[in-house]
């Protein structure tokens, strides 16, 4: 396979370690992209602003992912694509060109901007939330309003001859589909082909989560120090191949990679982007020679013709603090002591008149290390409310309490009592694709640009439910499902994913049969407040569980210690499975 366009994946989150550039840039790649927003980011780019007019921008961007590599990336022609520019586009474009020209380059940069719709919120005030059908918060407690965009004014930019693009809230992996789309010349209605770019970009867009980050198997994936951050390596028929530099560490086999491609995802007949819409349930993976994985099968749809926008707002303050306890019933012993000052600042409230807290949350982590008597734990205690004065004082009861404790409490200290903080919570509505006003600049030069105005939502096509199932006429063994799947899971809003996938294509009728919705709700008995979908993927012999409502409000809205599903895979991996004996060489 020969003329495939190298793409390299450095960066997933804002604050990801800054070495990925020069790592890639050394491996030798055609187009960077770097995905650095999530809502939360949004949220704290937008406060940013309202403090300084000139951020609101992922600053190391441009400091350290381009500034100490500028002359590289001019010296290789390498494309650079990213969402950096937050909620302040512009002024992150301004930024890079200061810095270009600082260092004596000829680099152009593009700016895309018009997901930004914080100063038309009147417009969509009657909007609905689009999950739980909520109103529309108030215009005063609205943080950020961006639309997610696609791939359609990224390579218009490109076309234009940027060597830059910097946008605000786009889809994360419409910038490797705008890298795949003017490369290749794919218009925009080669649906699969369209497809095929966004999951590469998918498999990009976090980083070394497709490299042994994140994996189930993680020893395989040896000293993650050096671990080597993805390549795609993108056909103009829409095949690819992940892999990574050479000389680091990690792994890149078909588990790491579709690990990858179901995380954070729904349903997979139906990942609504805002070009195409994708249906991952036939693709598949071929291991090749060394770190590499081929990828090919996906397929794609029009897009719906709306774009989904996120809004952060205020609600309220939280707080809370982690503390240890040990010996003879810790558990107990955390329990009564976070009760206690919970109960003291319940009844100063009282005495004040003031209402109670809108949400409490005790949760204890550990257990017995070996197998002795001696138990040692983590607590976590946790309370919301619209005064932040009223969280003060549940922590200045909580800590003021620690003499009058049972014994055995302990914690880190010299951080000084935790601080109220402001509850960032998520509105997403939708809006036709005809409501955003784009603005593409190069280098302060206008670009023309008419956005595709989308068609009608196609049906869903029809595809397995399930895998197929017969019951078993042989002797039954119990084996732990990590003995006989890969899993992986994330997170949605509210909502938390889980990524299932047979080691041997044998084993997920039975992985099915196990993990119905109602086993599935009896391990998360704590977390377990929605609907719970199951859905197949014969290509890749996996399935994808989406957890309704399981996040108590996702991000920072929530109070839970794991509030983005992260663990939730671990714990799933702990379920027996039942197999027949023998059912294929060695599984026993």
């Amino acid at each position: 396979m020969t003329n495939a366009l190298r793409i390299g994946g450095a960066s997933g989150f804002w604050g990801e370690a800054p070495h990925a550039t020069a790592q890639l840039l050394e491996a030798g790649v055609d187009v960077l992209v770097y995905d650095y927003l999530a809502e939360i980011t949004m949220s704290i780019m937008a406060r940013a602003r309202l403090k300084d007019a000139e951020t609101g921008y992922a600053s190391d961007f441009v400091s350290d992912a381009m500034g100490r590599n500028l002359a590289t990336i001019a010296a290789q022609g390498v494309k650079v694509l990213s969402n950096a520019g937050g909620v302040n586009p512009a002024a992150c474009g301004a930024a890079l060109r200061s810095k270009i020209a600082e260092a004596g380059l000829s680099l152009t940069v593009a700016v895309v901007e018009g997901d930004d719709l914080l100063s038309r919120a009147a417009e969509f005030a009657s909007a609905t939330e689009m999950f739980s059908g909520a109103a529309m918060p108030a215009r005063d407690k609205i943080a950020s309003m961006n639309a997610y965009i696609g791939a359609a004014p990224i390579v218009a930019a490109l076309n234009a001859g940027a060597d830059i693009v910097i946008t605000g809230r786009c889809v994360d992996s419409a910038l490797t589909l705008a890298a795949c789309m003017h490369h290749f010349n794919w218009s925009a209605d080669d649906f699969d082909l369209l497809s095929a770019g966004s999951l590469a970009g998918h498999l990009l867009e976090c980083g070394p989560q497709s490299t042994g980050g994140n994996f189930t198997d993680w020893e395989q994936a040896g000293d993650v120090a050096q671990i080597g951050y993805p390549i795609a390596e993108v056909h103009a028929d829409g095949s690819m191949v992940l892999t990574k530099p050479d000389a680091t560490t990690g792994i890149v086999s078909t588990a790491s990679v579709c690990e990858q491609m179901l995380y954070e995802i729904g349903d997979p007949q139906a990942y609504l982007l805002p070009d195409v819409v994708c249906d991952f349930s036939e693709v598949q993976f071929a291991q090749l020679e060394g770190n590499r994985v081929q990828v090919h099968g996906a397929r794609g749809r029009p897009a719906s013709g709306q774009l989904k926008v996120s809004t952060t707002w205020s609600d309220g303050y939280r707080a809370g603090m982690v503390f240890h306890f040990n010996g003879r019933d810790a558990r107990s012993k955390a329990q009564a002591f976070a009760q206690a000052g919970l109960d003291r600042a319940r009844a100063t409230l009282t005495k004040m008149r003031a209402p109670d807290y809108s949400e409490v949350s005790f949760e204890a982590f550990g257990g017995r290390p070996g197998d002795g008597p001696f138990e040692e734990i983590a607590f976590k205690a946790a309370v919301r409310h619209d005064d932040p004065g009223a969280i003060g004082l549940f922590l200045k009861e909580l800590v003021g309490g620690a003499l009058a404790t049972p014994p055995g409490l302990h914690f880190f200290t010299g951080g000084g009592r935790p601080k109220p903080s402001p509850v960032v919570a998520l509105f997403s509505f939708l809006v036709d694709v005809d409501q955003l006003a784009y603005k593409i600049t190069l280098d302060d030069k206008a670009i023309d640009f008419e956005p595709d105005q989308g068609g009608v939502k196609p049906p869903v096509p029809s595809s397995p439910k399930a895998p197929p199932y017969a019951a078993p006429s042989t002797e039954m063994i119990t084996h732990g499902l990590e003995d006989l799947a890969w899993a992986r899971s994330g997170d949605k809003g509210d909502s938390a994913n889980i990524g299932v996938i047979a080691r041997h294509p044998a084993y997920i009728p039975y992985i099915w049969a196990a993990l119905t919705p109602d086993r599935i709700a009896e391990v998360f008995t704590d977390q377990t407040r929605g609907e719970i979908e199951r859905f197949f993927l014969p290509g890749s012999h996996s399935m994808n569980i989406l957890m309704h409502n399981a996040l108590g409000g996702g991000g920072i809205a929530s109070l839970r210690n794991d509030a983005q599903g992260k663990g939730f895979a671990q714990k799933l991996l702990s379920v027996p499975v039942q197999i027949p004996a023998g059912l294929i060489p060695n599984s026993n």
